[in-house]
């Protein structure tokens, strides 16, 4: 299973189930979490109004950083067009979030940094049983990190509270096709033995 999952981007026009979705948050909660915190939030979108705002609004935003980064208009027109199909095409889409609201609170900035790092990995595990839930289902999805460059957008389109981060957002429907096996990398490339350097 874990071999078998790509990331999908292209889906058929075939509605999931709410008791699937339901199930897919479900498994993505049993991840494990600090301090047992289940720092997680989730927005589930399914309405194709909500879509187009959310995928404009943060198309918007990439905008204007690619004209900072100076990518001709040309480019950037095609690269927007690309982003909101995307995600007005996808069936499901989940804004995936961290509170901190259950995590420790530090007087310092060293520790407290420390807490959001916990709660971005918390939600990370959750995320990837989410993915791996999805392809047990049937369905595909994406794991997309829009939502760290255009945070403001991302909370006034949804109502997010400010004391609740939007980190990813997951497209999710039954897959129009399969991508091919991605290249990884050999393990004498990632993993050392005792000290850095030494091969396994």
């Amino acid at each position: 299973m874990l071999k078998e999952r790509r990331s999908v981007r292209t889906y058929k026009q075939k509605k999931i189930e709410k008791e699937t979705i339901e199930k897919l948050i479900e498994f993505a909660t049993w991840a494990p979490s600090a301090h047992n915190s289940q720092p997680w939030r989730f927005v589930v979108i399914e309405d194709s109004k909500v879509k187009v705002e959310l995928a404009e609004a943060m198309a918007d935003r990439w905008m204007k950083d690619l004209k900072k980064d100076g990518v001709p208009v040309d480019e950037r027109v095609k690269l927007k067009r690309e982003s909101i199909n995307r995600f007005t095409k996808s069936p499901i889409l989940i804004v995936a979030c961290i509170t901190l609201e259950d995590m420790e609170t530090y007087p310092d900035a060293r520790r407290q940094k420390c807490e959001w790092t916990m709660a971005t990995q918390s939600l990370s595990a959750a995320i990837q049983n989410l993915l791996i839930a999805a392809a047990a289902y049937g369905l595909g999805a994406c794991w997309c990190c829009a939502p760290l460059f255009c945070k403001e957008e991302v909370r006034r389109v949804l109502d997010i509270p400010e004391n609740v981060e939007p980190q990813a957002l997951i497209t999710v429907g039954y897959p129009a096709e399969k991508p091919s096996a991605p290249v990884r990398f050999p393990l004498s490339k990632i993993v050392f033995k005792d000290r850095w350097g030494e091969p396994l």
